[in-house]
């Protein structure tokens, strides 16, 4: 039996605000997590991931609880992230309410992070982010919001990855954020097929043929999407319906 294919919103929050930019720059407001999260959780999103992009500038007093706030409107899965380096810090963003948490640059500069995360708790609430950038002939894993690369083939990091105890992939295409050209299927393709967990897709989201597409030939499990859903570009329950007209197996919205 194939599982459903998830739709998954994403808040990245600044402060106590959710912003969006393109190729991770020129950020501007969209708005209240809180806000953002209750239509979401009513319009049938699978789950929702919530980053803090200012993580670097010490906000995790307000990022937690933005995660208390953000969690009380959800009856779906939770994943944070955003400045998790430490074991302790993973469990402050559970004991808010997170269900999973995802890492990136930390898990880059000590991938034994990602062994201590599982064995704490469990493969499947350790998500690694992979910010990719293409490069000639491959595709470079960016660091620090997508701004400094870390001279590595994001292949050979995903699959290290999973190996040192990453239950799940959130790839996103550095070149494709925010300009609703389409997802990365080529990237998206080449991390599915390098790895056993499931892998969620994100950058460049805008028309349902997209996600159509990047279930069909980029192979994702998961699709993630920011802007589109916050400006109302898309609905998710009309997108769920154009999905399960093209035959891909999704869940219905209550």
């Amino acid at each position: 039996m194939s599982l459903a294919h998830r739709i998954i919103p994403c808040l990245d929050t600044d402060g106590a605000r959710v912003v969006k930019g393109v190729n991770f720059v020129g950020l501007r407001d969209a708005g209240d997590p809180v806000v953002l999260a209750a239509r979401y959780n009513a319009e049938g999103a699978d789950e929702l991931v919530v980053l803090d992009i200012a993580a670097a500038r010490d906000r995790r007093p307000t990022f937690l609880e933005t995660i208390r706030r953000v969690a009380a409107e959800l009856a779906i899965p939770l994943t944070a992230g955003g400045g998790i380096r430490s074991l302790e810090d993973a469990r402050s963003v559970i004991r808010a309410g997170a269900d999973k948490v995802t890492v990136n640059t930390a898990a880059v500069e000590r991938p034994e992070l990602l062994s201590e995360l599982s064995a704490e708790f469990g493969a499947q609430a350790v998500v690694i982010a992979i910010d990719a950038k293409f490069k000639t002939d491959h595709w470079d894993v960016m660091v620090r919001g997508g701004r400094e690369s870390a001279a590595m083939n994001a292949l050979d990091w995903a699959q290290r990855a999973v190996e040192n105890g990453a239950g799940e992939i959130l790839v996103t295409s550095v070149d494709r954020d925010g300009t609703q050209s389409g997802f990365d299927i080529p990237l998206t393709s080449a991390i599915a097929t390098a790895v056993n967990v499931p892998v969620i897709a994100s950058g460049g989201a805008k028309l349902p043929q997209h996600f159509a597409e990047v279930f069909q030939r980029g192979q994702a499990d998961a699709a993630l999407a920011a802007s589109i859903f916050h400006d109302s570009i898309q609905s998710i329950r009309e997108l769920k319906q154009f999905l399960a007209e093209q035959q891909i197996e999704v869940r219905y919205p209550c």
